[in-house]
């Protein structure tokens, strides 16, 4: 289903501009990122963009175009994560989940668009077994919500480094063969994108205002980078897929959560 920009869910036409994907080769080298609660910056960041790490998300903001819109939890929710807190750089593929840019450049991803998308995805995966599913998180702050993510739905996880060969190898020892794959960063989980495009699997991915998404056939927006960002989308993921095979078990946030 995967690897060309003409198909998929979220197949994107258009290419992603030459600032774009510089910014997206820096931030996959230095794991940089603008939002609240990311993991440390460069040491060369602008002095404007180390205040934004640093800057608690705003309850009040403007996160989405529906103020009445039915989610899953309530909004100040995904604001005191900051889910909706996206980089100082957008894509073109990215465009259409992004609501609005702040006066200090940050990109403010559509929250009523996440909340939908998690709804997506879980109907997605609840038309496969559990053990047919893997989940990939290079990410230090995704590690932990994407194995108990996995934990919890009966999937499969592979965080840190991905080996080359997982998914392509018959002759490693790691080698297996899922049926869908969800990654915490199309940038940092590449390889396992890469794989899964080669035997043709489709992809999951949670997608900052930087992605490209023309390897990825369902997109979540949402800060990808985020400690607190990624354990609640994660979570609501979790239960979510959950509710669709039926099952009466519902996590709490706190068992998504990292200890730091």
């Amino acid at each position: 289903m995967s690897g060309n920009e003409n198909e998929g869910l979220d197949a994107s036409e258009s290419d992603v501009d030459t600032e774009a994907e510089a910014a997206e080769d820096v931030d996959a080298e230095t794991g940089a990122d603008e939002a609240t609660d990311t993991e440390e910056a460069p040491a060369d960041a602008p002095a404007e963009e180390a205040e934004a790490e640093d800057e608690t998300p705003q309850l009040d903001e403007d996160v989405m175009p529906d103020d009445e819109a039915d989610l899953l939890i309530p909004v100040e929710e995904y604001l005191g994560a900051g889910v909706h807190i996206g980089t100082q750089q957008k894509t073109k593929d990215m465009e259409r989940f992004i609501h609005r840019v702040r006066t200090d450049g940050l990109y403010v991803l559509d929250v009523s668009m996440t909340d939908q998308r998690i709804r997506t995805a879980a109907d997605f995966l609840e038309n496969y077994d559990p053990e047919q599913i893997l989940v990939a998180s290079s990410r230090q702050y995704g590690r932990f919500p994407a194995e108990k993510f996995a934990d919890a739905v009966g999937a499969r996880a592979r965080t840190g480094r991905f080996i080359p060969g997982t998914l392509t190898n018959p002759d490693y020892d790691g080698y297996i063969e899922p049926d869908v794959v969800v990654v915490t960063d199309p940038i940092g989980d590449a390889q396992a994108v890469k794989e899964a495009i080669t035997v043709g699997i489709p992809v999951i991915a949670m997608c900052d205002s930087n992605n490209t998404t023309s390897n990825v056939d369902l997109v979540v927006p949402t800060n990808n980078k985020g400690r607190k960002a990624l354990s609640v989308v994660y979570w609501l993921l979790a239960n979510e897929t959950l509710d669709r095979r039926g099952a009466d078990t519902v996590y709490a946030l706190e068992d998504f959560e990292s200890d730091l």
